[in-house]
């Protein structure tokens, strides 16, 4: 497999705005958000597609996956969300590394002023912060610790 950006920010030589981290996982902000809060989950083992994914990355990924949305819907506000995640670039996968797509959907806005547009989405408000998802939100396995959040 071809060294891909995940495994750079899994590896620490670029940086990301960490939201959960374990031993086999790493949730951080999207760069491009399509919604506010926009999160990325990655397996720390570097696999194309899902299939090629071991059973221990998938079961953490598992594991994980719901505390997050948790958190997202926590931190967001919003009560809907999309999980993604396409393999193969056939299927629209722009980084050949196994990631799913945490995305907040908001409640589209009913005036004709911010048709299309939502409170959330506004480019002025700030991305949640990890202490916000710290908050008693993310809770993670027993032994680990989440850590400090590297700032963008």
């Amino acid at each position: 497999m071809a060294d891909t950006v995940f495994g750079k920010i899994v590896r620490g030589e670029i940086p990301c705005h960490r939201v959960y981290e374990d031993d086999k996982v790493l949730a951080f902000l999207d760069i491009n958000p399509v919604s506010h809060g926009h999160t990325l989950v990655v397996p720390k083992e570097p696999a194309e597609t899902l299939d090629r994914l071991s059973d221990e990355s998938a079961a953490a990924l598992g594991r994980v996956l719901p505390r997050l949305c948790r958190a997202v819907v926590a931190v967001t506000g919003v009560k809907e969300y999309n999980v993604l995640e396409n393999n193969g670039t056939g299927a629209h996968q722009a980084i050949a590394h196994v990631h799913f797509h945490i995305i907040p959907s908001p409640t589209a806005a009913k005036d004709s002023a911010s048709a299309g547009r939502s409170r959330l989405s506004s480019p002025k408000r700030e991305p949640p912060r990890c202490e916000d998802c710290r908050r008693g939100v993310l809770k993670p396995p027993r032994g680990k610790s989440v850590p400090r959040t590297a700032r963008p």
